[in-house]
């Protein structure tokens, strides 16, 4: 057993530490050169990372938002940090498979979890998590997917207007989502709780699944992430009636945003960013951030994103730690009032 292995080191440290009222003044030396050793032991890791391949785990399987985003994020940080960076999609539990792998992985800047709201709401949600929401810190933003309310091509509703006014009867309209806590979920909840809708879950066990539903016209309307959603708008089988985030997108500029027609609440979308086990050192995680933030100012990785409806975004560690605080503000409120709790 080698004092150099990062989980050893802490559990000695901590027995040493809660010894120490005890110790004479030679042992609390011995104390003091130990923990000297694992802050130069974590710097040395640090200036020398990475040297061998860094894995990315995607908590959801390949081919959606979450996963194309994560990959962007992966080539461009592998780019910038000149290492590789392999995808691990690691599916399940409402991201908390992948998640709970990442939050249990050594602490040494080569396993990274492509989180999403689901880092956020989970333990909100759910009746019981296998990690805490300490066990993961957060390390940059790399991009977002802005939500698209959308209706079947033959629906009568036009506008997002139209959609809200004709659901508030006491029957309502059925709103088809990608499961409890889902990011359509809660841009349903924002409506009906900020803009006196009545829309009513219709849960799929994907958001493919809620997609084909609104395609096949078996329910009213639904909101979709920008990637998932354009290649059907493009095709006529559905309409788009608003963005659910800030700006417009790229890729459909004259989509006016919510707030733009006045639903000022409905400020939501289908987010990755790269979060880390705790105890991970800091000079990595403001390496990995900066990589990041590299990638995504890279003109052919930011112009690729932005052509299939994915926003780049990038930035530090500072302004993700900000969004994830503000996002958690913002769902454990809606979570609060709609009582939105998983089965």
């Amino acid at each position: 057993m080698s004092i150099n292995d990062s989980n050893t080191r802490r559990r000695v440290l901590k027995d040493l530490t809660n010894a120490a009222l005890t110790l004479n003044p030679l042992s609390k030396s011995l104390l003091g050169t130990l923990t000297g050793v694992s802050v130069a032991s974590n710097g040395l890791a640090a200036s020398t990372w990475p040297n061998k391949p860094i894995h990315f785990v995607v908590p959801f399987s390949a081919g959606g938002a979450n996963d194309l985003i994560g990959r962007a994020g992966g080539e461009g940080a592998s780019k910038a940090l000149n290492q590789t960076i392999l995808i691990d999609n690691k599916p399940g539990g409402g991201t908390t498979l992948g998640a709970d792998f990442v939050s249990k992985s050594a602490p040494d800047g080569y396993t990274f979890l492509i989180s999403a709201s689901g880092v956020i709401t989970n333990s909100m949600i759910k009746k019981s998590m296998p990690y805490k929401d300490s066990d993961l810190v957060p390390v940059a933003m790399i991009a977002l997917a802005p939500s698209i309310i959308i209706v079947p091509a033959s629906s009568p509703f036009m506008t997002l207007k139209d959609l809200i006014q004709k659901s508030q009867t006491p029957d309502g309209l059925n709103f088809s989502t990608a499961g409890t806590g889902s990011t359509p979920h809660f841009v349903a909840e924002l409506l009906n709780l900020n803009h006196n809708a009545n829309l009513r879950m219709v849960p799929f066990k994907s958001g493919s699944e809620s997609l084909n539903a609104v395609i096949g016209a078996q329910v009213d309307a639904t909101s979709e992430a920008s990637i998932i959603v354009l290649p059907h708008l493009k095709s006529g089988r559905i309409r788009a009636l608003a963005t659910t985030w800030t700006t417009r997108i790229s890729a459909i500029p004259e989509l006016q945003t919510a707030i733009e027609q006045g639903y000022t609440e409905l400020k939501i979308a289908h987010w990755a960013g790269l979060h880390a086990p705790k105890g991970t050192p800091e000079p990595i995680l403001d390496m990995m951030a900066k990589a990041i933030d590299t990638g995504m100012k890279t003109d052919f990785i930011a112009t690729r994103l932005r052509a299939v409806g994915i926003e780049p975004v990038g930035g530090t560690r500072s302004s993700f730690n900000q969004f994830i605080s503000a996002e958690r503000t913002k769902l454990s409120t809606v979570i609060k009032k709609s009582g939105m709790v998983e089965d």
